[in-house]
């Protein structure tokens, strides 16, 4: 079977904004990815609730995804593809980066997941950077306004020109959501169930692309 990593944070894990828990395993997009691609593919899940690219959260331990690739990875051997969808919680203000920045912390994290050797055979697998779609400015109204701050969605918004930008001439395979899936309108930063359906339905579009 051809294994797939799909690495992210609450989007990927299946967070039910309405609930406040786990979206059921026919809704998560990854899970719907496996159904899509067929029995000759294993979808594994790794998303994790709060998860960055490479910054480590003054508030809560072990969302840092650039330190826990290499053994996320290597745990799952062999892998054919590895798919990246982070940079909603690179936006926090606590962090005080700029969309650039989220989006040089992505690449920099695609290329460290490029370079493992959990491949076949000890080999490289390929990598596959979602931009995620961009959090609605309505966010910072709600309950969640206060701990991501401010400019989340302007940041969100650019991200995908950025990392377009930067991974083509790394070449890295690489997706943009925006446009084509949006936020729930609850949080407006967490996929509900159309957009876990519609995301689902891309990535396996690509994914079918690269394999």
């Amino acid at each position: 079977m051809k294994r797939i990593v799909c690495f992210g944070d609450s989007n990927t894990w299946g967070y039910n904004a309405v609930t406040m828990e786990r979206f059921s395993e026919d809704i998560r997009w990854p899970c719907l990815l496996g159904k899509l691609l067929g029995d000759e593919f294993q979808v594994i899940e790794e998303g994790l609730c709060g998860r960055t690219s490479v910054a480590d959260d003054p508030l809560f331990e072990g969302l840092n995804g650039y330190t826990y690739i290499y053994p996320c990875l290597m745990s799952h051997a062999p892998l054919e593809l590895v798919i990246i969808m982070l940079g909603t919680n690179d936006s926090k203000e606590r962090f005080n980066l700029t969309s650039y920045n989220i989006a040089q912390g992505i690449t920099r994290l695609a290329l460290k997941a490029s370079s493992v050797p959990a491949g076949k055979g000890g080999g490289f697998p390929k990598v596959l950077v979602v931009a995620p779609p961009p959090i609605g400015s309505e966010y910072f109204n709600t309950e969640i306004g206060k701990s991501m701050g401010a400019n989340c969605d302007i940041k969100s918004y650019e991200l995908s020109h950025h990392l377009e930008e930067l991974l083509q001439p790394e070449e890295i395979e690489f997706l943009d959501t925006k446009g084509i899936v949006s936020m729930n309108k609850v949080d407006y930063m967490h996929l509900d169930e159309k957009g876990h359906k519609v995301l689902a339905n891309i990535v396996c579009k690509k994914v079918l692309e690269m394999l």
